[in-house]
């Protein structure tokens, strides 16, 4: 029997268009989070290599599981902005957002002000459901779609004649505007770097400590995603180059 491939590869994230619901566990680390990193008066620093140690190390004692760790760097704060920015228009989670603000505001203000309490506990966060900006205009898309379908079907009551073309005109003048908006999500991409499988968690964590990209960066942001639906995360990444995407 051939072992699983496990490896980082530099992968396109691009928002698919219709996404099912999602429940998993994320756990972001990034050089605000206290402990992780480095900070001094220049600013909050995290390496790959120390994010991708602290995020295998959550995973122990998790049993068999399906994992997804994608990854941004940068060697300066500009670059790191420009990754992160794209990321997080990509794939909007609230999470990736606030670390953009507070990645903004480190480069003004003290970043002592701004570091997020580590939880002492080990092991990974509780399930939640998965949810994005983009996610749920995708969704909503879908449900003024379902709405008009139904306002066109026919009625006999002509008092409603009025209500019903008025409502109409105003959902596909709603509907337009979502589905403007969300076209423009879907034109975007993101290069991020990924690791993914499903494994014993020992094994996994062992293999993503491996030739870890980007050894000389100095900012990171890695999350961590763990679940059964994690697929649907997975099937939003290409290879940015010519070899096989690996097993999974």
């Amino acid at each position: 029997m051939t072992e699983p491939r496990y490896s980082w590869r530099k992968q396109s994230m691009k928002m698919a268009a219709t996404m099912p619901p999602i429940t998993c566990s994320i756990l972001p680390v990034h050089p605000f989070v206290y402990g992780v990193g480095q900070n001094n008066e220049s600013g909050s620093y995290l390496s790959p290599t120390n994010a991708i140690n602290h995020i295998a190390g959550k995973l122990t004692g998790a049993g068999r599981v399906s994992v997804l760790v994608l990854m941004v760097t940068g060697k300066t704060f500009a670059e790191f902005m420009q990754v992160l920015s794209a990321f997080s228009a990509v794939f909007p989670l609230p999470v990736f957002s606030q670390v953009e603000r507070m990645a903004k505001t480190a480069d003004t203000l003290a970043t002592t002000k701004m570091q997020i309490p580590g939880k002492m506990a080990g092991g990974l966060p509780l399930p939640q459901a998965l949810s994005t900006a983009t996610s749920r205009m995708a969704s909503n898309s879908q449900l003024i779609e379902a709405a008009k379908a139904a306002a066109n079907q026919p009625s006999g009551l002509d008092s409603m004649k009025s209500a019903l073309s008025d409502f109409s005109q105003k959902k596909d003048n709603a509907l337009k505007q979502m589905n403007d908006a969300l076209n423009g999500l879907l034109g975007k991409s993101a290069t991020v770097w990924a690791f993914s499988g499903t494994d014993d968690a020992t094994i996994l964590a062992d293999k993503m400590r491996k030739d870890i990209p980007d050894p000389d960066a100095v900012y990171t942001l890695a999350t961590l995603f763990v679940g059964d639906e994690i697929t649907a995360l997975t099937r939003m990444l290409n290879d940015t180059d010519n070899y096989p995407r690996p097993e999974r």
